[in-house]
């Protein structure tokens, strides 16, 4: 309808009156003079009105990354949509019709795809057209596989095959190879957070503590690519240093009286002996003539500057477990490792050394210990080593023997690679077991 406002002319006012009321033409100056000077028409229209589909969804977003996980549905008309910044949002609204008892799913439109985040296969699929970044740029899109180096397998077997056929043919590791190398990826679990403390305890002195020390050190230090050190913590007089070809006459107590002017590695390396395995050892006081014991104070002195160098430190601990040093000690484990020999006398005090660690809120520490069996003390042959595993078993994490070995009975410096094949896997097993059973990250 076409809406004319104003004054209307006389030749249409003239027009619309004859039509209406039948009547003869009205004279031009007389309809002037009846019609007044100002007219106005007011017309009100109906308002335009929009009726929005069911299925019609309208998405506000700002163009910035969204979470889509985080979706909160806020009432059954309006879904919200929350974003990883504080200040951003978007919100989703649609008509919802719902029955008084069920309420009606709402659907999320899926998010378009953030700029920048793309694989190769979107470019593949033509899904994205830009440009690649430098991250698409990997070993396996460029290099050709038959190209690519692949190392020669172990054991005797397996390296012929590969000989004899111009290494065309890989058969892989042996059997005994594999075993060698995921018992290796285990030992050589890594560790995030600051230095693994491991204390390796007994409550009766001659059952090999420090013999179980050094070898589960060796076995670390000889696959970790990181540094291991075992510091002897015996408040008396301990042998841990006599295991090792001794470097230095240094000891805990240098380490102590020197503590402010050691500003690095190089510093602290002049008091400890490094064995060939890259194991390093710290010696114990020697001196008798000392008026004061190596205490609690002293050790988390030696503790803290060893875990600033150190990823691993294990500590050969006195025969007691109520010292001050043992406190210490016990406070900073992450996991430990008892000793007991092979003889009634020797598996029952070890075991009462577990009971004393639950008595005393260190029970989470005994459920993941490992007990060290070693069979090279006296009266082994005569009880049932396996009656004391069984025992052992239903209160720690894992039970390992160490067999009798010539090298190790000498009790001398003891050298890797002359022990037996048996003590050495023994060794690597105590190992791999210890190092699983500390938390491979903390405080990160």
């Amino acid at each position: 309808m076409a809406v004319k406002r104003g004054k209307p002319s006389s030749d249409e006012i003239a027009a619309s009156t004859s039509v209406e009321e039948g009547l003869e033409p009205i004279a031009d100056a007389q309809l002037a003079s009846a019609i007044p000077a100002n007219l106005t028409i007011d017309v009100e229209l109906p308002a335009r009105v929009h009726e929005q589909p069911d299925d019609e969804k309208a998405v506000a977003l700002i163009e910035s990354g969204a979470d889509p996980s985080i979706v909160e549905s806020a009432e059954a008309s309006t879904t919200v949509i929350e974003f990883a910044g504080d200040d951003l949002h978007a919100i989703a609204t649609t008509a919802v019709e719902a029955d008084d008892d069920e309420s009606a799913a709402v659907e999320v439109p899926p998010l378009p795809r953030a700029e920048g985040v793309y694989t190769r296969r979107d470019v593949l699929d033509g899904a994205h057209q830009g440009p690649e970044s430098a991250a698409m740029l990997t070993a396996d899109r460029l290099i050709e596989p038959r190209r690519r180096s692949h190392s020669a397998p172990e054991g005797w077997w397996p390296a012929f095959v590969y000989a004899v056929t111009f290494h065309l043919v890989n058969l892989g590791d042996s059997p005994r190879v594999r075993a060698r190398k995921e018992l290796d990826a285990r030992i050589a679990t890594p560790f995030e957070g600051g230095a693994r403390f491991v204390p390796v305890l007994t409550r009766k002195g001659g059952v090999g503590k420090t013999t179980i020390t050094t070898l589960m050190g060796m076995a670390l230090a000889s696959v970790r690519d990181d540094r291991v050190i075992a510091i002897d913590a015996n408040p008396d007089r301990g042998t841990l240093s006599e295991r090792v070809a001794r470097q230095t006459r240094a000891t805990v107590r240098d380490v102590v009286n020197r503590a402010a002017s050691i500003q690095g590695f190089t510093d602290f390396t002049t008091l400890i002996s490094r064995d060939a395995t890259r194991l390093d050892i710290l010696a114990s006081d020697t001196d008798p003539m000392l008026s004061e014991a190596f205490d609690e104070n002293d050790y988390n002195v030696v503790a803290d500057l060893a875990a600033r160098y150190y990823s691993i430190v294990l500590t050969d601990c006195g025969t007691g477990i109520v010292h001050s040093v043992m406190r210490a000690t016990l406070q900073r484990a992450d996991a430990i490792v008892i000793v007991s020999g092979g003889s009634v006398d020797e598996a029952r005090l070890a075991s009462e050394t577990l009971t004393w660690l639950e008595a005393n809120g260190y029970g989470e520490l005994v459920r993941q210990s490992v007990v060290a069996i070693n069979t090279a003390t006296q009266g082994t042959n005569l009880v049932k080593l396996e009656e004391i595993e069984a025992h052992f078993s239903s209160r720690v994490r894992e039970v390992v023997r160490i067999p009798y070995d010539e090298h190790l009975a000498a009790g001398s410096v003891i050298s890797w690679d002359e022990l037996r094949p048996l003590t050495r896997q023994s060794a690597r097993e105590l190992a791999a077991l210890v190092a699983e059973s500390m938390p491979a990250r903390r405080g990160v």
